[in-house]
């Protein structure tokens, strides 16, 4: 609210009491003063120095002693006062630090407002100045000599020594000061002030660990990793540490679990290499001591803590067909688990016309993260070994083999392709095979298999890691891990009619009735074949024969029995090495009469010497630019068209 006179009513009751307290004391002294120097010159004496105010006012004139028994004044800005004191270089410090800290005055005050931080709230020095007006509230000062020592000090009240000349200055001080204020610069200056910056809510307190969710901001990387370590613990056994995570906790080194577990790489994690072990390693020539061996315990629980590795095997008869699926993601990435694999390995039967093309489409689908190890094709059958970038360096030589079944055949369509390698100390063998085809062939898929495992001719150069337990007879034996997968051919031993009342009364995943009626796991039951083989519970319904483009099964006149013909099975010479996490089949890919089939494993691995052919790091680096070219075009695609069905949809509502 504003007087009449254009000052705010607070104003005018807090000036109203400070002049009447003290202030019109020092005004009318300045008049005193005035009036002393006229008698100096004319009729009488100068007041004595260190005379109170009280004695001078004595000397005022009858008027001014009148004028000031009226209690109620409203004060008005005066002019230009006719003389000012020349500022010392001290006061002109102050004013220009006055200017500044006034900007940042109402950090004080919760009822002012600015954009200054809170750490200019603390308190600030007393003013070197005199005289300093005393901000107007409800509790100031009567006046502004006594709101500072200093100004307390050196007034005519405070001193009992000073002249007439003094008490003149001081009094052109306060009249200049109470100028000020009445002008509006002794609290908001010139400028508007910005409204003051306040956190919506209380900021959360700060914690001594670096996990804390406030400040777990630089190395977050994706929230679906946050619960890595609960959830390996329980699907997969694997526990989410590392030793460079032990070393720093050792250390007493604060670090954020949840961030150095998200910025892992699925089931491996990269570390730091001392100087001394790169002087004592040789990568290509290898070290005997198991210490310093590239594939060795130590490196081996780096990259793997728990030295289990995740692998994805796959088969699929793609029935010869030019056209592949328009995408490969169900396939080779299902949401269940949430983590990709550290390699996969995918096996065609009758594969299309263009390998190249085929392969192309898997490392497209894989992304940067995978490299194609090695490929290998017999005929039709195809196979593809990719590995995480990071693990090509633990792989030794890749070695393939085939085995033609059907000899009379010139494109061979029957048959097997084997690929082996050795993955740190830990060897493995992967077999994708074409059995012979019809209902009532047991036998002769039987002597498929027999001929495979003799004829195949693995390891070449690789040295066997446990030659003790090897047999010439059979490759199976050779490897630490073997993984055979296909189109077996296997048929069920019942007709079309029973096996479609069945799938009709168990729609879901309840096939243990069909499986009852199953040749391969008879035969295996019997031990005729896949001896020492395993088989992971199967809850997926028969893989063949279906219509091409249809969920529904051979509606042809020779009406096929819905049959589990693709399979993967597994072996391995140790107990328990082998862990099926899942198996299935791939529903949402229908270009051909069969669906794929895939299973996820957990392989326990072991620690290994350089004495062996190592690969050395080797890829297929042009299908690597080939994919990845592919996959960078596909996502520009993606994008240039939702950015065309925006504007689209926003041209049509206009």
């Amino acid at each position: 609210m504003s007087t009449p006179n254009g000052f705010p009513q607070h104003s005018r009751v807090c000036l109203t009491r400070s002049l009447e307290g003290g202030a019109v004391q020092d005004l009318q002294a300045k008049k005193a003063g005035k009036a002393a120097k006229k008698e100096a010159g004319g009729e009488g004496a100068p007041p004595k120095i260190g005379t109170p105010i009280s004695e001078t006012l004595k000397l005022l004139p009858e008027e001014l002693k009148a004028n000031m028994k009226i209690k109620s004044i409203t004060p008005r800005p005066p002019r230009k006062p006719r003389l000012e004191r020349a500022a010392s270089l001290d006061e002109k410090s102050w004013r220009k630090w006055r200017r500044f800290r006034t900007s940042q005055e109402s950090l004080t005050d919760p009822n002012e407002t600015s954009s200054s931080n809170g750490s200019l709230q603390e308190a600030s020095p007393s003013p070197p100045t005199r005289g300093r007006a005393s901000p107007c509230n409800p509790c100031c000062q009567q006046d502004s000599l006594h709101s500072s020592p200093d100004a307390l000090e050196d007034s005519p009240v405070g001193k009992s020594r000073g002249g007439a000349s003094d008490l003149g200055k001081r009094a052109s001080e306060i009249s200049s000061a109470f100028g000020g204020l009445l002008r509006g610069k002794g609290f908001a200056g010139g400028k508007p002030r910005l409204s003051q910056i306040m956190p919506a809510r209380p900021l959360p307190p700060m914690e001594l660990n670096v996990a804390s969710h406030s400040l777990r901001t630089a190395n977050r990387i994706d929230a679906d990793c946050l619960d890595y370590r609960h959830y390996s613990q329980h699907k997969f056994g694997r526990v989410s540490s590392s030793l460079s995570d032990s070393k720093l906790q050792g250390n007493g080194t604060l670090y954020d679990s949840c961030s150095t577990d998200s910025m892992k790489s699925t089931f491996s994690v990269l570390t730091p290499i001392r100087a001394k072990d790169v002087r004592s390693r040789s990568y290509l020539e290898g070290s005997l001591l198991a210490s310093g061996a590239l594939m060795g315990a130590e490196e081996l629980s780096r990259y793997f803590p728990d030295r289990n590795i995740g692998i994805f095997v796959a088969t699929w008869n793609m029935q010869g067909q030019k056209e592949l699926p328009v995408n490969l993601d169900d396939f080779l990435l299902p949401t269940d688990p949430d983590f990709a694999q550290d390699m996969y390995v995918i096996g065609v039967q009758e594969g299309c016309p263009d390998r190249r093309e085929w392969e192309i489409r898997l490392q497209e689908t894989l992304g940067p993260h995978y490299v194609l190890l090695h490929s290998a094709a017999h005929g039709v059958l195809y196979m593809s070994v990719f590995i995480r970038r990071d693990l090509i360096w633990f792989c030794s030589e890749v070695e393939y083999a085939t085995v033609t079944t059907r000899i009379v055949s010139q494109i061979k369509t029957k048959g097997a392709l084997g690929i082996c390698f050795t993955f740190f100390g830990t060897s493995f063998l992967f077999i994708t095979s074409h059995f012979t085809s019809g209902d009532s062939k047991v036998n002769e898929r039987k002597l498929d298999y027999n001929k495979t495992i003799q004829a195949l001719t693995l390891p070449k150069n690789v040295p066997d890691t446990n030659p003790y337990r090897s047999s010439s007879s059979d490759v199976t034996t050779r490897f630490d891990e073997v993984f055979w997968f296909g189109d077996f051919n296997f048929r069920l031993n019942k007709d079309r009619e029973t096996v479609d009342s069945i799938l009709n009364q168990n729609p879901a995943t309840d096939v243990s009735k069909l499986l009852v009626y199953d040749q391969l796991t008879s035969e295996m039951s019997r031990g005729s074949i896949f001896k020492g083989f395993q088989e992971a519970d199967i809850h997926f319904r028969p893989s063949y024969k279906f219509d091409i483009g249809k969920d529904s099964y051979d509606t042809t006149s020779k009406q096929r029995t819905p049959s589990y013909t693709d399979r993967v099975v597994f072996r391995s010479r140790y107990k328990d090495d082998i862990q099926a996490v899942k198996y299935s089949s791939c529903p949402v890919i229908k270009t051909s009469d069969h669906r794929p089939v895939f299973a996820l494993f957990r392989v326990k691995l072991r620690p290994g010497r350089d004495n062996i052919p190592l690969a050395a790091g080797q890829f297929d680096r042009d299908l690597y630019l080939i994919g990845i070219r592919r996959r960078t075009t596909r996502e520009l695609q993606k994008r240039l068209e939702q950015k065309d069905q925006r504007s689209s949809s926003i041209c049509s509502i206009s």
